[in-house]
C-alpha cells in the first residue's frame, strides 16, 4: 500500500470516527465497505443477491435478501457470488450508540454475538420496510438537522427491534472440531486488532480474558482449544503478535517509546521495556537506533 492510500484510508476511518455514523448504497459506494476499519464498527447490511457469508465459525450461503449484523469483535468475510448486488449499509461505533440507554441491550442481544443469529431471511414486505428506513437514514445523513444523530440512533433501534421479531436463518454449516473452529476464530481476531493506527489508540484486547470476553466463551475453554490445536499457550499468541507490532512501530513510525508503549496496552513504559526485552532478547531503545 503506497503512502498516499495509507493517508486517504486514514482520513477515511477518522472522518467515520468523528461521526461515528455512516449509511450508504451499496451499488453506489462500492468501496465504502472496502476503506472503512472494520475492527472499530458495528454493522447492519440489507441486501440482495447471491453470497457466501463466513461467520465467526459458521457458513452461510444465501440467494434472495438477507439481513446481516456485523460486530467488529468477531472475524467475518462476505463472497459475492451474483452480478448483481444491491443493498444499503450501515456503519456506527459503539460510542455513537452508547449516548443512548438501551445501546447495552441492544449489543447484547443474539444478532450480535457470536453463537447468535446475525444473519436473516429477509421477504418482499419486510425489504420493502427496512429498504424505507435505510433510504431515510439517506436522506437525513445530507441534512441540516441539529438532532439527525439522534434520529439515527433512533433508525438503527427500530431495525434491529424489526429484526428481533423475525426467524433467524438456519443454513449455517459448521466443521467438526469445535477447537480448531474456535482458536481459528481467536487467531483472526487476533490478528484484526492491527495495525495500530494511532498512539491516542491503544490496544483493546490484551489478555487470554479479554479475548474469551469478546468470544463469549470461558477463558479456560479457549486456552485449552488454542493449545490443544496450535501447540502454543493463547498468551503466547498475543505476545508475539504484539511483539511484531512492536518491532514494526519502532521502525517505521516516528512516535516515542512512550508512546508505542502506551499503544500497545502498556500503563508503564517500563512495562513494555521488560515485556519487549523477555519476548525478543533486546530493548526496545536499541531497535530505534538500528533504523537510524
Amino acid at each position: 500500500m503506497t503512502h498516499d492510500k495509507t493517508r486517504s484510508l486514514s482520513e477515511f476511518n477518522n472522518q467515520l470516527k468523528l461521526k461515528g455514523f455512516n449509511v450508504f448504497q451499496i451499488e453506489k459506494d462500492e468501496n465504502g465497505m472496502k476503506t472503512y476499519s472494520r475492527k472499530d464498527f458495528y454493522k447492519i447490511c440489507l441486501t440482495t443477491g447471491k453470497s457466501r457469508i463466513h461467520y465467526a465459525n459458521r457458513s452461510f450461503d444465501h440467494e434472495g435478501t438477507a439481513l446481516f449484523f456485523g460486530n467488529p469483535h468477531i472475524p467475518y468475510s462476505w463472497e459475492t457470488l451474483s452480478r448483481t448486488y444491491v443493498g444499503y449499509t450501515c456503519l456506527f461505533s459503539e460510542a455513537f450508540l452508547q449516548l443512548t440507554e438501551r445501546s447495552e441491550t441492544i449489543l447484547k442481544s443474539p444478532l450480535f454475538q457470536m453463537n447468535g443469529t446475525p444473519i436473516l431471511r429477509i421477504d418482499e414486505p419486510q425489504r420493502l420496510f427496512i429498504n424505507g428506513i435505510f433510504a431515510k437514514m439517506i436522506e437525513e445523513q445530507e441534512s441540516a438537522y441539529a438532532h439527525k444523530d439522534e434520529l439515527m440512533r433512533n433508525y438503527i433501534q427500530l431495525i434491529i427491534h424489526e429484526a428481533l421479531k423475525l426467524e433467524p436463518s438456519d443454513d449455517f454449516s459448521q466443521g467438526n472440531n469445535a477447537s480448531a473452529r474456535l482458536t481459528r476464530v481467536f487467531l483472526e481476531l487476533l490478528e484484526r486488532q492491527f495495525p495500530i493506527e494511532t498512539p491516542e489508540q491503544p490496544l483493546a484486547l490484551r489478555t487470554a480474558q479479554d479475548y474469551a470476553n469478546n468470544l463469549s466463551v470461558h477463558v479456560n475453554y479457549l486456552n485449552r482449544s488454542v493449545k490443544q490445536t496450535t501447540g502454543k499457550p493463547t498468551t503466547a499468541h498475543i505476545a508475539e503478535r504484539i511483539g511484531n507490532e512492536a518491532k514494526a512501530l519502532l521502525s517505521h513510525t516516528d512516535w516515542n517509546i512512550n508512546e508505542i508503549a502506551f499503544a500497545l496496552g502498556f500503563e508503564y513504559p517500563t512495562y513494555f521495556n521488560n515485556f519487549f526485552k523477555k519476548l525478543t532478547g533486546t530493548n526496545p531503545k536499541s531497535i530505534r537506533q538500528m533504523q537510524v
